[in-house]
This record gives C-alpha cells, sequence and structure tokens, in this order.
C-alpha cells in the first residue's frame, strides 16, 4: 500500500509543481517522511528528484547559462555539501521531548524539527505576496548558490531561494529554465554523494523499484501536468498545498509521523 500511495503523490506532486509554483521535493518529502525516517525520506526524494531533473536536462539542458552556473552553481555545489553534512550530525542527535498520548510514545528529535520548520517556512515564502516580490540583483548569485545549496543539501528545499535570486538575470524563459534544471542537478549529485556514503547501513538499494516507479510517476505527472497547464486555477491549487504541507510538517515537528 505504501509504494502504491508513495507512487500516486510522486505523480500528483510533479504535476501540481507546474500549478502551485513548489518544487518536486519540497512536496514529495513529506510524503517520504510519513513512511520512512527523516534523513531517509529525504535521500529517496533526493534521487526522484534527481532522475527526474535528468529528464528535463535532456529536453532543455543545452539552453543553460555558463556564467550564471559557474557564480551561482558552483557556490551551491559547495554548500551543498555543507548541509548535506549537517543533515548527517542532527540525525544521530538525540530526542528534545518525549510525550505519551493514547498510550503511545512521540519524540521531537533535532532532525524531525528542523525539517518541519523549514518546509514551513518555505511554504510561507511561496504564497505570502510580500516575500514572493523579494528578489536580488546579479551580483548577489554566489550569496544565492549558497543559501540555496545549503538548504538544498540539508532538506532538499532549494527552488524557492533559486529563483528569487535568478529572476533578475535577465535570461530568457528557456534559458531561465534549464540553468535552474542544470543547478539542481549539480546540487543532487553533490548532496546524493554525502547521503549514499553515510546511508550505506540503511539499505537504500532495497527500495530501488519503489525509486523507479515513483521516478517514472513523477515524469508522468511533469508531462500531464504541461499538457494541463492554461485549465487549472493557479492561487487556489497553491494555497492548497501550502496548507496540506504545513499540516503534515506539524505533525512531524510534534513526532506524529
Amino acid at each position: 500500500m505504501e509504494v502504491l500511495i508513495i507512487v500516486l503523490a510522486a505523480f500528483g506532486a510533479s504535476m501540481l509543481t507546474f500549478f502551485s509554483g513548489f518544487g518536486l521535493g519540497t512536496i514529495l518529502a513529506p510524503v517520504f517522511a510519513i513512511f520512512f525516517p527523516v534523513d531517509i525520506a529525504i535521500a529517496l526524494t533526493g534521487v526522484v528528484h534527481f532522475a527526474n531533473n535528468l529528464f528535463k536536462l535532456a529536453l532543455v539542458g543545452k539552453y543553460a547559462n555558463k556564467t550564471v552556473l559557474l557564480r551561482f552553481g558552483l557556490p551551491a555545489i559547495l554548500a551543498s555539501f555543507a548541509g548535506a553534512w549537517l543533515l548527517i550530525r542532527i540525525t544521530s542527535m538525540p530526542a528534545v521531548y518525549q510525550y505519551e498520548m493514547g498510550n503511545k510514545l512521540y519524540e521531537i528529535t533535532p532532525v524531525k524539527l528542523t525539517i518541519a520548520i523549514l518546509l514551513i517556512a518555505f511554504s510561507l515564502l511561496e504564497i505570502v505576496p510580500a516575500f514572493q516580490k523579494v528578489q536580488f540583483s546579479k551580483d548577489k548569485l554566489p550569496l544565492g548558490g549558497l543559501l540555496s545549496g545549503f538548504f538544498g543539501g540539508l532538506s532538499g528545499i532549494q527552488g524557492a531561494i533559486r529563483s528569487a535570486f535568478l529572476i533578475k538575470t535577465g535570461l530568457s524563459k528557456e534559458s531561465y529554465i534549464a540553468t535552474g534544471v542544470v543547478i539542481a542537478c549539480m546540487v543532487d549529485i553533490s548532496r546524493l554523494t554525502v547521503y549514499a556514503s553515510q546511508f550505506a547501513t540503511a539499505r537504500l538499494h532495497e527500495y530501488i523499484p519503489l525509486l523507479v516507479s515513483a521516478t517514472l510517476s513523477a515524469i508522468a505527472g511533469a508531462i500531464i501536468g504541461k499538457a494541463l497547464l492554461r485549465k487549472v486555477t493557479l492561487r487556489s491549487i497553491q494555497l492548497l498545498v501550502a496548507v496540506m504541507l504545513i499540516l503534515i510538517s506539524s505533525a512531524l515537528a510534534l513526532g506524529l509521523i
């Protein structure tokens, strides 16, 4: 049953990225977290995210801007290592609080609390108009790379920050999309390298069928989402996704999942 839910979630999440502004990883990671420990959920989401981006890369990669890739992408790669390393460190930390409810023990751990706070924060960034208007000039690209890479490595969430820094680079629509996809792939490769080295004992290879199914579903969702793009009201979908993310993140922070 969990495989079916995750596959359907990957399909829906990929399709919703076209309408809500949220990235695939932001929507999919909380779903994985329902069935797996948070650190494993982020790693599994990272694999699906990377594979999905490779599909996009094959379609639009040639339009990427090399100058932006160097100024934004290289700092992002370095920072993603730091973020992934921090995720590994907080995963091993003991629970900060325990409580009982209905004869069941719940734990609030640093890793769950950290990821939940980031998910809530980035969900609000996507829906609050004042935050959506925040943009940075081209000379801030290295800073944007550092922030995007760090949070990408720590939680898999990087799209909102990347967009805020790339939007004023003067890139064409094709180049903007392609450059973002290439940067996302670069960050995914670096953080997955850290995850793989640290989570070897988690037996991630056992989830290959699940990952393949989720990736194919995400690609199918992207194709259908693009075809339906003009038929759905963006704001209503965006708010619905944000509310769902905040609810799941709150449950995660409280140790309920």
